[in-house]
């Protein structure tokens, strides 16, 4: 079980691959403010709700400054798939060894139906201009969180 992350930790450096297989790291968005968000698998209901919500804000987002970034377990060729069938805009990447969404604090226990596992906790991290931890959400709920996200950021 991995830390989660407070406001004013730097956040942990990545390099994953994106959905066409090619290498995505935090430091290509230095300088603007990340919303990197974990989501347990592409293709699935509450997923799929919460990639189109963000793909539908992503204007209004990025001219408040921020990029948006999903990661999940997923293999690059099935992160494709969900980005093409659901015409998805933002950058997803994959991250099978789950090692970033650990770094990140978003892998541990989880309760469904009485069942304790381990899975992706579904979190969103937001990162500054300067690579610090501005917030960090855990288990947010797929319906409605993006438009509490930009609620809560004032944008």
């Amino acid at each position: 079980m991995s830390e989660r992350l407070q406001p004013g930790d730097v956040a942990p450096a990545f390099t994953l691959p994106d959905a066409d297989g090619n290498e995505v790291s935090l430091s290509d968005h230095k300088g603007r403010k990340v919303i990197v968000y974990f989501y347990p698998a592409a293709l699935t209901p509450g997923c799929t709700k919460q990639a189109c919500d963000f793909t539908d804000n992503l204007q209004l987002l990025a001219s408040a400054g921020y990029d948006v970034i999903g990661v999940s377990p997923d293999a690059p060729e099935k992160l494709a798939k969900f980005r093409d069938k659901e015409s998805l805009r933002i950058t997803l990447l994959a991250d099978p060894e789950k090692t970033v969404t650990e770094s990140y604090g978003a892998y541990g226990e989880k309760k469904n139906y009485g069942k304790t596992y381990l899975g992706v906790i579904r979190s969103t991290i937001i990162i500054d201009e300067e690579g610090k931890i501005s917030h960090a959400l855990y288990n947010v709920r797929a319906t409605g969180h993006v438009a509490k996200l930009i609620k809560d950021l004032g944008i």
